[in-house]
């Protein structure tokens, strides 16, 4: 059985805020003391259905917290959801039906137990509570907090200094949000940088409410394979833990080098140590590809085989050493403009293809691999990065510079 010290050092692994500083170690020795698990809570967006390895790091921290016998407790938001999370946005957030929420809510269940175990894990919806909220009741929570101190957060400061709407119903997000703390009696709340300020305004109300308040524990968020913003399925940079196996390893190998320990640190089970080593090692000047199959290989087996993950590093290897690419791969300097270029526009601009309708077609029969993923849809928006192999058909090769 590990000790405190270990078990601490397990759950603030990769962690960037865990406030306030030292309650988490007073909130695990009362557990202990009472016999209880602690009620570990983490809000899911009910916007996006599909799971990437930006929103494995509080799932996977919510599993590290059940493997030492506390619950996770998922707040699906279909409240929330038809009021929209303003959140790091600059303009309202479409709301969404309660068709769309109920879709999402099953496709969430299918992928969150591919990490969490369903016997210590609670998925509740927060109309259960919110659904019953009297209009007395609403003017209540709302009296908890004052506009000054809503205009203090950044993306609501910038909108009102840029004439930007801001809608009354988006001061209510956060204050439904930290009512869920409440309602749930939360021990502990997970959550993204970007959402520090509801994390401990879900603290406030609680005691604001007579309850002890949470600890808050905020985790980073992940560039995506890009390199460059978060990942997000809506950029077109994200990893999916349903994707193939084949997808999969194919968009980790295709990473920038200078994140492969961030996502060893924050997507896998590698001890820190070990990441140490592999960053001192790449820094010795060895090649930072041995390091991305290491990667790709832990998280292919995480989310299926042994197995697979070998196959995939066979196959790799087989079309890019034994099949392999050319000797020499012509090079091509990209602009610094070429940001979310149209894909079928970059391969005419660098002259891969004549055409942008030629482009297409060898998009439609798959002809079109880039780090060898294959890329079949017309619209996928591409932000070159340095060392990127393009290939277009069986025989023309690119590499970005």
């Amino acid at each position: 059985m590990k000790n405190l010290k270990e078990i601490l050092s397990e759950l603030s692994r990769g962690c960037v805020d865990i406030l306030p500083e030292g309650e988490l170690e007073k909130k695990l020795l009362i557990a202990k003391r009472e016999n209880r698990p602690l009620r570990v809570k983490l809000g899911i967006d009910a916007s996006g259905p599909y799971i990437h390895l930006g929103f494995t790091i509080p799932l996977r921290k919510l599993k590290k917290f059940q493997e030492f016998g506390h619950t996770a407790v998922l707040i699906f938001g279909d409240f929330t959801g038809k009021i929209g999370d303003p959140t790091g946005k600059n303009k309202t957030r479409p709301q969404l039906s309660d068709e769309e929420i109920k879709e999402n809510l099953k496709n969430y269940k299918e992928q969150v137990f591919k990490i969490l175990d369903p016997q210590k894990t609670e998925i509740r919806l927060n109309g259960e509570w919110s659904d019953k909220l009297s209009p007395q009741d609403i003017i209540k929570l709302s009296s908890k907090m004052t506009v000054a101190r809503m205009l203090e957060r950044d993306y609501f400061e910038q909108r009102y200094k840029n004439g930007v709407p801001i809608s009354l119903h988006e001061f209510l997000y956060p204050l439904f949000q930290a009512y869920d703390s409440v309602a749930v009696k939360a021990d502990i709340e997970l959550g993204g940088t970007d959402q520090k300020f509801n994390l401990l305004l879900g603290r406030e109300i609680q005691e604001e409410y007579g309850l002890p308040g949470q600890v808050v524990m905020t985790l980073p968020l992940l560039e995506g394979i890009d390199g460059t913003r978060k990942m997000s399925k809506s950029y077109d940079n994200y990893v999916g833990i349903t994707e193939s196996p084949t997808q999969i390893f194919g968009k980790l190998m295709s990473i920038p080098d200078n994140l492969i320990t961030k996502y060893m640190l924050l997507t896998t089970d590698i001890p820190e140590d070990r990441i140490k080593e592999f960053e001192k090692e790449m820094k010795e000047g060895k090649n930072p590809k041995d390091y991305k199959v290491i990667l790709a290989k832990t998280i292919v087996q995480m989310y299926y085989t042994k197995e697979e993950s070998d196959r995939c590093e066979e196959e790799f290897k087989r079309i890019f050493k034994e099949k392999g690419l050319p000797d020499n791969i012509p090079l091509i300097k990209v602009s610094k403009e070429d940001k979310n270029v149209k894909i079928t526009n970059f391969l005419k601009k660098y002259k891969l293809t004549e055409s942008t309708s030629e482009a297409s077609r060898i998009i439609k029969g798959r002809g079109l691999r880039i780090n060898n993923v294959v890329i079949d849809d017309f619209n996928f928006q591409y932000t070159p990065q340095k060392g990127d192999i393009i290939q277009v058909g069986k025989k023309k090769f690119a590499k970005v510079d």
